[in-house]
């Protein structure tokens, strides 16, 4: 495998790369209203670090944002570029933001995988996540 390095989401260099990313990962990423600058803007003054990305040089390659409310997580965009899928990139990011997670004291974490997406569905089972119900709900508040 290529060298790949995790780091922290920079907006002005990694935001047209990670959002082109999100696109072109078909229906594994849904891009929406939250995914605007505006709305990733915000993402990143609450906790810049669990946005992270994985670069092989200067190529970013893949994506993972983890959000904290200091009782749970959440685990959304993780994305990696085809070309690099099934490499260990996927691994090393859910390894890096889970850790990060645990470090600010997060007990559960949470993810959502929509039901079509048996490829997504299969790695987080085999990488400890557990299907816990398939009963989601979701509204928008704009």
């Amino acid at each position: 495998m290529t060298d790949i390095r995790v780091r922290e989401f920079r907006f002005a260099t990694d935001y047209p790369q990670a959002s082109r990313l999100w696109n072109a990962v078909g229906p594994a990423v849904r891009v929406g209203m939250s995914d605007s600058e505006t709305e990733i803007k915000k993402k990143l003054a609450r906790d810049p670090d669990l946005f992270l990305v994985a670069e092989a040089g200067t190529e970013l390659v893949g994506t993972v944002i983890g959000g904290f409310d200091g009782r749970r997580g959440l685990i959304y965009h993780l994305a990696v570029a085809r070309l690099f899928r099934r490499k260990g990139v996927a691994s090393l990011l859910m390894q890096e933001v889970e850790n990060r997670l645990r470090d600010k004291g997060c007990l559960r974490c949470y993810l959502l995988v929509r039901p079509d997406n048996i490829d997504a569905q299969r790695y987080y089972e085999k990488v400890g996540w557990k299907v816990l119900d398939d009963l989601v709900f979701g509204k928008d508040l704009v």
